[in-house]
């Protein structure tokens, strides 16, 4: 009877002992499988014209992690997006951020795990899409301001041929005073006529006299010339 007792001790003893390796193992291998950084991802996606941010956790241990989402700005967190709490499986379980990313937005996402992951950030940091998720609608071009203020041609031809006009009225009205202008220095012919009219020629008297001598030398002539013939006809 004794040598049985001992014998079952002994085995209780090493199933206690061996239970307790095997307990220590999976929780070991539990630690193990929970704080891997790698098993959480990150992606920006669209739901119509709407921006968001999906973080996913592939966590086969079921662990809770608080994840946190931030807006970097030159290496820098400039804005907190928001901050939720997911439970990780085998199959992969997803969290949701709406966020209106813009193109080539960078996004910093830290998971905490207690005991596990004391706030780590999936690595590289998200960037996103090079499109957006809401595409502007086209705009139509306007009409150059040169182009509307440009006259039509039926307009611009009686513009320039109504101008010509002027331009040649213009010369010959300037043209004209300086035709018509009267000049400083009389002609000749004016100048004779005035004297001639007016009798301020100095060269009056002389023919004045000249006229005389001739007359009287005329009548002289006249005279003997009477006397002659009646001095043939008497004799």
């Amino acid at each position: 009877m004794s040598i049985s007792r001992r014998n079952a001790r002994r085995s209780v003893r090493i199933l206690g002992l061996a239970s307790a390796s095997a307990a220590l193992v999976l929780g070991v291998s539990g630690q193990a499988l929970a704080c891997n950084i790698s098993e959480f991802s990150a992606e920006a996606t669209c739901t119509g014209d709407k921006g968001q941010i999906v973080v996913k956790d592939v966590d086969p241990s079921g662990q809770k992690a608080t994840v946190t989402v931030f807006l970097e700005n030159n290496g820098a967190d400039e804005k907190k997006i928001g901050e939720q709490v997911v439970t990780g499986s085998r199959e992969g379980a997803t969290i949701t951020f709406d966020e209106d990313w813009k193109p080539g937005a960078v996004y910093r996402v830290s998971v905490n795990v207690p005991r596990f992951i004391n706030n780590k950030d999936i690595t590289p940091n998200l960037t996103t899409p090079a499109t957006a998720c809401k595409k502007e609608a086209p705009t139509t071009p306007s009409t150059p301001a040169s182009e509307s203020a440009k006259p039509s041609p039926s307009v611009t031809e009686p513009a320039g041929e109504s101008a010509a006009p002027s331009a040649s009225a213009s010369e010959s009205s300037a043209a004209a005073p300086a035709s018509e202008a009267p000049s400083n220095a009389p002609s000749a012919a004016i100048g004779d006529s005035n004297l001639a009219e007016t009798g301020a020629n100095s060269n009056t008297g002389l023919i004045a006299g000249v006229a005389g001598a001739l007359v009287v030398v005329g009548g002289g002539a006249v005279y003997f010339g009477m006397r002659r013939r009646g001095a043939k006809s008497g004799s």
